[in-house]
């Protein structure tokens, strides 16, 4: 977007102001609108398509016009968008004109991993950078000309991959394109697949005796074990197993994970640490290759991050 807006071609920006219950497009969901191209979603279907041709009509009529549209997924509404899947979201096309330079700051910011607040009103786009904020977006609605969308920027989630072998570069292959930050470790330098990932952001050769003080703990923070050994793995469980993470994971079989767990029960670990551990890791789905286990991974981790606590697979 940010590209189109400094050559001078119209954009309009649509953006998931907020939503609820079974709606396809969740709040914070984005697109960019240009006269021949677009880019991102606000949650697909016909409904999609009416905004891209409205956002496309205001383009050739050379509008500048802010429109913010409820949408009810369900027969029987005046806002009825076409959708019965159920549930409401209101979205926002926004003409970007004078906003580049904010652009920019937001483009350096995340591509330097730094965090900051995007707000966003009828008046246009402000960043605030290093600025923290609680959850990840909020909307505040007084009238459809006096409203206040703010969103933490930059990445949301951080995983951290222990062990840089054939399922760790599968892995990360698949996460990156979930939209995670993604640190990989390992104690071996000379090792192809770790060498060879360039799916991750960050690379550290390390000791795993010291693994303990390099992953920091927080609620957006998912872990996966998965060294070259036993003797490797759980010198990093002992270190990690208490602390506190979105999802902590093992990589390994029943039986490997049953004698793991029953040295840590020995020597006094308190059950609920036992209990948070995803161990063997990823969904149960008879995975067999380092892409089917990434797979059962990505899945098990999305089910996390999501709280599907009930979903029974």
């Amino acid at each position: 977007m940010q590209e189109q807006v400094l050559k001078g071609k119209a954009v309009q920006f649509l953006c998931v102001l907020e939503s609820s219950g079974s709606s396809p497009g969740r709040q914070g969901f984005k697109m960019a609108v240009t006269e021949d191209d677009l880019m991102g979603s606000i949650g697909g279907g016909i409904m999609e398509f009416k905004f891209v041709e409205t956002a496309r009509d205001l383009i050739k009529k050379n509008k500048e016009e802010t429109l913010v549209k409820k949408q009810v997924h369900a027969k029987n509404s005046s806002y009825q968008s076409g959708m019965i899947c159920s549930g409401e979201q209101t979205i926002v096309i926004y003409p970007v004109t004078e906003d580049a330079d904010t652009l920019l700051r937001i483009a350096k910011a995340i591509e330097g991993n730094v965090s900051g607040v995007l707000q966003f009103s009828p008046d246009g786009f402000t960043f605030f950078e290093n600025e923290n904020m609680e959850g990840t977006s909020t909307f505040e609605k007084k009238s459809e000309v006096e409203w206040l969308y703010r969103e933490k920027t930059g990445y949301k989630n951080y995983l951290y991959i222990i062990g840089g072998g054939h399922v760790s570069l599968a892995l990360s292959r698949l996460m990156h394109s979930l939209d995670f930050y993604i640190k990989i470790f390992d104690d071996r330098k000379d090792l192809n697949t770790f060498k060879n990932n360039d799916f991750v952001h960050e690379k550290e050769l390390v000791h795993y005796d010291t693994i303990g003080e390099l992953i920091p703990e927080g609620n957006n923070n998912y872990v996966v074990i998965m060294t070259f050994g036993y003797r490797s793995d759980s010198v990093v469980l002992r270190q990690l197993i208490k602390k506190n993470f979105k999802y902590l994971g093992l990589l390994g079989s029943k039986a490997k994970v049953k004698k793991m767990l029953e040295e840590l029960r020995d020597e006094g670990v308190d059950e609920k640490y036992i209990k948070q551990l995803h161990a063997p890791i990823g969904l149960q789905i008879k995975s067999e290759t380092p892409e089917e286990i990434a797979v059962s991974i990505a899945a098990e981790i999305i089910q996390e991050k999501n709280n599907l606590d009930n979903l029974k697979i």
